[in-house]
Formats: structure tokens, C-alpha cells, sequence
């Protein structure tokens, strides 16, 4: 069965007003318009039962494979996630171990440096000592050179 439009029933119409005055049908003036494809309307025929029930095991069965396919890939995301928590897991651990051993290395070192600490307090004692020492050794120079020099001034006399 076929339907017409709004626009194709007004166009016949048209036609057969040109028609009836008399102007060609080539001569006459109609407006251009953009909606010149024509819709028909078939009337809806329903699948035949075997038809439903076909389609919908193929709809069933292509879910089912779409949601199978979901949750696989959902379930490899975590066990994905738990790899690397495991794998987290253990570098924390080795890290641990290593701040362990540092802590455990550094409680040496100072009680090594706090063994040393004496014989630290008499070295900075001796070079005081020392620089004193040299202070003196500088001023005996100095005295030294004065009275050489008064001597030889007395010996020339």
C-alpha cells in the first residue's frame, strides 16, 4: 500500500489547476523543495514464532558470551592488582630489611666513634699543646735573633 505526502498531494493538485487553465505542464512555475523523497509505509509483519525464539537463544547466547567476556577480563584486572601488591609487598619488605641493617650499621659507627672519643679528646689536647709550643719556639727564635743582634753590636765596640 502506498502513502503520499503532504507536499506530493499539493503538487498533484497544482497540476491540475495548471491543467485546467490551459499552461503546459513544462511552462509552469513550482517551488523547488528540498523533501522530494517519498516515504511508503509497508505494513509491519510479525517473525514467525520459530523466528523469535531463534533470535533470542542468538541474543542470549551472544550476551552470555559478552558478559563472560566482561567478567574475564574484570577478573584478570585483579588478579593483575594482586601481582603487584604481592610484588609491593615484597619490595617494602626489602627495604625494610635494608633500613634494618642501615640503623643496625650506623648503631655501630657510633659506638665506634664513641670508643674513639678519647684518644679524639687527646689529640686535640696534644695540638694544643703543639701550637703552643710553636708559639714558644717562634718567640725564643725572635729573642734569640735580638740578643745576637745586641751582640754583635757590643763585639764591634
Amino acid at each position: 500500500m502506498r502513502s503520499t505526502s503532504q507536499p506530493e498531494a499539493a503538487r498533484g493538485q497544482g497540476m491540475a489547476a495548471a491543467a485546467a487553465e490551459g499552461v503546459p505542464a513544462t511552462h509552469r512555475e513550482e517551488p523547488i523543495r528540498d523533501d522530494v523523497a517519498v516515504e511508503t509505509a509497508e505494513e509491519a509483519k510479525e517473525p514467525a514464532e520459530a523466528d523469535i525464539n531463534e533470535l533470542c537463544r542468538d541474543m542470549f547466547s551472544k550476551m552470555a558470551t559478552y558478559l563472560t567476556g566482561e567478567l574475564t577480563a574484570t577478573s584478570e584486572d585483579y588478579k593483575l592488582l594482586e601481582n603487584m601488591n604481592k610484588l609491593t609487598s615484597l619490595k617494602y619488605l626489602e627495604m625494610k630489611d635494608i633500613a634494618i641493617n642501615i640503623s643496625r650499621n650506623l648503631k655501630d659507627l657510633n659506638q665506634k666513634y664513641a670508643g674513639l672519643q678519647p684518644y679524639l679528646d687527646q689529640i686535640n689536647v696534644i695540638e694544643e699543646q703543639v701550637a703552643a709550643l710553636e708559639q714558644a719556639a717562634y718567640k725564643l727564635d725572635a729573642y734569640s735573633k735580638k740578643l745576637e743582634a745586641k751582640y754583635k753590636k757590643l763585639e764591634k765596640r
